[in-house]
C-alpha cells in the first residue's frame, strides 16, 4: 500500500504534546533540536512509504527455520526430587516453600 501525502514539519507544540504524552521535561534547545530530528525522520518515512513494493511478499522471517519448536523429553539427572528437597528450609506437598510475592 502506498500512502501519497506530504508530511509537515514538526512545530514546537507539535513536540511540546509529544513531550507531554511522554512526560519529559525539555529544554527549550531540546524542543527546537527534537522538532528537527523527529522531521527529518518522518521526511525518511516519506521516502520509504514512496517505494513501489505491489510486486513483493511480505517477509515474516528471515532466518530460514521451519520449525523451531523441540519435542519436550524428559531427562534424569540421577537425582531424586526427595534428595534434592532435604536441603531447603521449607517444603509443602514436596515443593519448595517460599514468602508470597505479591
Amino acid at each position: 500500500m502506498v500512502y501519497w501525502y506530504e508530511m509537515a514539519k514538526l512545530t514546537r507544540d507539535d513536540v511540546l504534546k509529544l513531550a507531554t504524552l511522554a512526560k519529559l521535561d525539555l529544554t527549550v534547545e531540546e524542543i527546537e533540536l527534537y522538532a528537527a530530528e523527529i522531521s527529518k525522520i518522518l521526511e525518511y518515512v516519506e521516502q520509504l512509504q514512496s517505494v513501489d513494493v505491489s510486486g513483493l511478499l511480505p517477509t515474516t522471517q528471515v532466518t530460514g527455520l521451519t520449525d523451531v519448536m523441540r519435542t519436550d523429553t524428559v531427562e534424569s539427572y540421577g537425582y531424586q526430587p526427595s534428595e534434592l528437597l532435604k536441603n531447603v528450609p521449607e517444603k509443602e506437598d514436596n515443593q519448595i516453600k517460599v514468602r508470597r510475592v505479591l
